[in-house]
């Protein structure tokens, strides 16, 4: 299963789905208006088959929430039902005193029927060593044992004093043993091939109602109508707990084979409690050889040449196991020494050290904690106490430390013995027990590099990578030079730190392999973080994976879950040295590694180089060309850019990646004033913006009508309507606004640049506003009809013409200065001025001139040569009209700078004025107050010479 899942049966008749990990209701389901006794799940069907009182079995499909099955089963209360692992059959016992079996590939037909109780049928249970045998538990007070060829039993087990509720078998085939739970308060653990009892469990003050050995730890647990949850050891047969959450009576029990977790259902509820962690027992030497625990029995197999090639990256590795044998205490832990020759296993304060080949054993002993040192084969260290601690050299004890904190809570092993205080900090010591350092902080883990240089001290939150000089401190703790508080100055120093929560690590090299918290598997290079691979993690989204180590020689790395299933993915030692080498700044060693790493692997490298720094070795290294791309542009090189765009295939080149290329590719050339370059990216692309910014700045006439038949075919009718406008063609755009429906907007542009035009855009506009409002259509003025509310419309229309016959004249830049005044000039004010501004004509000569004179000369290139056959007459009227409409235009300017200046002196009077009447307001307030001020001094000097007038009276 990989749902965080728990089924519970109601009094009420519904059955609860929970998930324990997020403790919300998952599902629920209407079964039946009695109550439901019982419920299980049959995972390789995705079902679930419950009974309830009314004696029916029914299953449901707990994914679609169909219901499968329903059937009448029993004719009396059915009390409990159990699947069978492998067979398609389904085992329910009753109250008519009856087991029945059924089988779901023929269509949940009573294949079988087992009767032999004297009383109801509380329970059934299948052996898990022997499939086809099972234990029933009834109320007759005895315990029998049956086949599922047989309708009578094999045999039965007598010892309790009143009715039997519950049975259990042990879930490992070295004991043969059943458990019981009954009426009489007592659990009881039976053999059943002697049929004898082993052990009694008295505990309980009321009735036991369910018993069960845990599947993964050496535990027995039963439940009780006391409340009471009672936790036993199964070696020992020791109650180690007693757990009472007062919700009423337990009475149900369910664990799974792959967690340390147990469901308890009370009379008020549902509670999952986890015992210990749940983390892999397991342990991998440098070649391969994977030793791991499953309860008391360890075994071993061989990871080396089985994962050959990526496909095989996260897929479960098919390892052959065998047996090593057995361990007389219950493992918590397992580990090997530095050369794989020993393995260490550790639990119920014990440990024993055992030969990782067969299993012999070399040593034994109490302790809280065990760690062997990372250097010589035989030394090891305990944790006696929270005050002792003992170090062992060739399995031979050598030095007693006592550790300089309040309680020493934890070892750690490695080229330095590590002692967690109880103070928040570790503490450092040599394997000869010289002290060496104290690091403040609370460690949950340390891990050493083979050569002992570099140390990771792994905490809730984080991680401090340090770096550990061997040298330095051995010759210092030679020379005595260790302080008895501080230890050896400089011995470690911190490097950097990683943000993230390590749960498992290795170091190859000088780079960290690590799983945090999120379940990634990461690589950490001179604090460069690398993500791997993204893990399964658990409902909760907790990583459910640890490192067991790496393989150099197949350039992998192995993880185990919690179910242990090993795992591995490829990471290549000759790209984890080539890294740290560019992160040292060896580029020499760097160099000499590449043609070590697979050209397949070289994207990885470039975008390793990257995000160093390194973008033109990256450039070079790449072997994709999206990449190559965006390292040339990032630096500048556009040549390479453009080629690389050129082998872009046709079929892709309008896609939105390609266009994105162009337009960038386009942005970097107009940086670099590569405008021909600009303009074809630009094309490319349909980048009409830059393209608009491109032929507006460059003056390119030719571009801009280009750009604007392409903008208007691309609906981009903001950038054709500019366009349109920046070449003088006011027709155009009225025409692209009428065509858009921008009716309001045409009709004042109209007014504004193409007046002969606002009658028909009028009426256009006329028309559409009709459609929706006869009045405001109405209320429409027109010059035809409205001339009053179209002042100097006349003088307009003039203006235009002249506009019209004058706009294809070009002004070179150099002239700008002398231009730039006639950009804010009224042309409208310029023609009345000159007389022309009445009538309804197309304007005389003088009118003409008029808009000569306003208009910018044209380019000398451009210009007409002049026809010697001029007539000299014409020619003097001209330059005579000219000088006048010059004299004109002074007397104008100079009378208006007059009125300005006069304007201007009346506004700085006005202001003079403001300004002193403020000080005249200003100076009499203040006269008032110092006025008020010495009425009120001399009011009160002479009420005080009264006061002193009559004290003198009274005296």
């Amino acid at each position: 299963p990989t749902e965080s899942w728990a089924l519970a049966a109601l009094y009420s008749g519904k059955v609860f789905l929970w998930d324990y990990e997020t403790e919300a209701l998952a599902k629920s389901f209407e079964v039946s208006e009695l109550p439901v006794r019982c419920a299980k799940f049959i995972v390789r069907k995705g079902w679930f088959v419950c009974a309830s009182d009314d004696m029916k079995l029914r299953v449901f499909n707990y994914s679609t929430s169909e219901k499968v099955k329903e059937w009448e089963a029993h004719t009396d209360y059915i009390r409990t039902v159990e699947v069978h692992p492998t067979l398609p059959y389904v085992l329910s016992s009753s109250d008519d005193m009856s087991v029945k079996l059924w089988d779901w590939e023929k269509g949940f037909q009573n294949t079988q029927e087992f009767v032999g109780h004297a009383h109801y049928v509380m329970a059934v249970k299948l052996n898990p060593k022997d499939t086809n045998t099972f234990a029933t538990a009834s109320l007759d007070r005895t315990i029998k044992v049956w086949g599922l060829s047989s309708p009578t039993p094999h045999y039965s087990l007598e010892g309790h004093e009143r009715g039997v509720n519950c049975v259990d078998y042990y879930p490992s085939g070295d004991k043969p043993y059943l458990l019981s739970g009954a009426d009489d308060k007592t659990v009881k653990i039976w053999d059943y091939q002697t049929k004898t009892v082993v052990q009694s469990l008295d505990g309980h003050t009321h009735n036991v109602c369910s018993v069960m050995f845990h599947p993964k730890l050496p535990l027995i647990i039963s439940a009780s109508e006391d409340g009471t949850v009672r936790i036993w050891q199964s070696s020992t047969y020791r109650q180690e707990s007693t757990l009472n959450y007062g919700m009423e009576r337990a009475w149900a029990l369910a664990a799974t084979k792959e967690s340390n977790k147990i469901a308890i259902g009370y009379d008020e509820g549902c509670v999952v409690v986890e015992f210990g962690n749940d983390d892999p027992i397991a342990s991998m030497d440098g070649t391969g050889k994977v030793v791991f625990a499953k309860n008391n029995d360890i075994q071993t197999g061989t990871v080396k040449g089985i994962a050959t090639d990526e496909s095989a990256d996260g897929e479960k590795l098919q390892i052959a196991v065998r047996d090593l044998g057995s361990t007389e205490i219950y493992p918590t832990s397992l580990s090997h020494n530095c050369n794989g020759r020993f393995i260490a296993v550790c639990g119920d304060g014990e440990f024993i050290i055992y030969t990782s080949q067969a299993l012999r054993n070399k040593a034994f002993g109490s302790a809280l904690d065990f760690v062997w040192s990372g250097r010589n084969t035989g030394d090891y260290a305990i944790r006696e106490s929270i005050s002792r601690i003992k170090i062992f050299s060739n399995f031979k004890e050598h030095k007693i430390v006592k550790p300089a904190t309040a309680s020493a809570e934890q070892l750690y092993g490695g080229h330095l013995l590590g002692v967690k205080g109880s103070d928040d900090a570790v503490l450092f010591y040599d394997w000869e027990g010289e002290f060496v350092r104290k690091i403040d902080v609370s460690p949950n883990a340390v891990y050493w590099s083979d050569s002992g240089e570099m140390c990771l001290i792994a905490t809730d939150d984080a991680a401090y990578v340090l770096q550990h000089d061997v040298a330095g401190t051995a010759q210092a703790l030679a020379m005595g030079k260790g302080d008895a508080e501080e230890g050896v100055d400089g011995s470690f120093e911190l490097l950097f730190e990683i943000n993230e929560k390590v749960t498992s690590g290795k170091w190859v090299g000088d780079c960290f392999l690590f799983t945090n918290s999120q379940g990634r598997l990461n690589y950490s290079v001179a604090g460069q973080i690398q993500t791997l691979v993204h893990l399964e993690t658990s409902s909760g989204g907790a990583t459910v994976h640890s490192i067991l180590g790496y393989l150099a020689k197949e350039d992998r790395v192995y993880l185990v879950d919690k179910s242990m299933n090993i795992t591995s993915y490829k990471i290549m030692l000759a790209m984890l040295q080539y890294q740290t080498a560019v992160v040292r700044g060896d580029f020499d060693a760097a160099n000499e590694l590449l043609p070590m790493i697979p050209e397949t692997e070289y994207l990885v490298v470039a975008r390793f180089l990257e995000s160093q720094g390194f973008k033109e070795e990256a450039l070079a290294v790449t072997t994709d060309d999206d990449h190559k791309f965006d390292l040339a542009l990032e630096l500048g090189q556009l040549e390479l850019g453009l080629e690389l765009m050129g082998n872009i295939p046709a079929d892709e080149s309008e896609t939105t990646e390609s266009q994105a290329k162009w337009k960038r590719l386009s942005d970097l050339a107009l940086s670099q004033s590569k405008f021909d370059l600009a303009e074809s990216a630009a094309l490319a692309c349909k980048d009409f913006s830059g393209l608009l910014l491109l032929y507006s700045s460059t003056a390119n006439k030719a571009g801009l009508a280009k750009l604007a038949e392409l903008a208007n075919e691309g609906k981009k009718y903001n950038i054709a309507f500019l366009a349109y406008f920046l070449l003088g063609k006011v027709e155009d755009c009225i025409s692209l606004l009428s065509s858009t429906n921008r009716l309001p907007e045409a009709a004042f542009f109209a007014r504004t640049y193409h007046p002969s035009k606002v009658e028909d855009i009028l009426s256009l506009w006329k028309t559409e506003l009709s459609k929706t409002s006869t009045s405001a259509a109405d209320a429409l003025s027109t010059p035809q009809l409205n001339p009053d509310m179209f002042p100097d419309f006349d003088v307009a229309l003039k203006v235009e013409q002249m506009f019209m016959s004058n706009r294809n004249m070009d002004v070179p830049a150099g002239k700008y200065l002398e231009a730039k005044g006639d950009l804010e000039m009224d042309l409208i004010a310029l023609v009345k001025a000159s007389g022309n501004g009445n009538g309804n004509g197309n304007g005389n000569g003088a009118t003409q001139q008029v808009v000569e004179d306003v208009v910018p000369e044209p380019k000398v290139e451009e210009a007409a040569p002049v026809s010697p056959a001029v007539d000299e007459e014409k020619l003097a009227a001209e330059k005579l009209a000219a000088e006048k409409l010059a004299a004109e235009k002074l007397a104008a300017e100079k009378l208006a700078a007059e009125k300005l200046a006069a304007e201007q002196k009346a506004e700085e009077d006005r202001i003079a004025a403001e300004k002193k009447a403020e000080e005249d307001r200003i100076a009499a307030e203040k006269a008032a107050a110092e006025a008020a001020a010495l009425e009120k001094k001399l009011a009160e000097e002479k009420e005080d010479e009264e006061l002193a007038d009559e004290f003198a009276d009274d005296w």
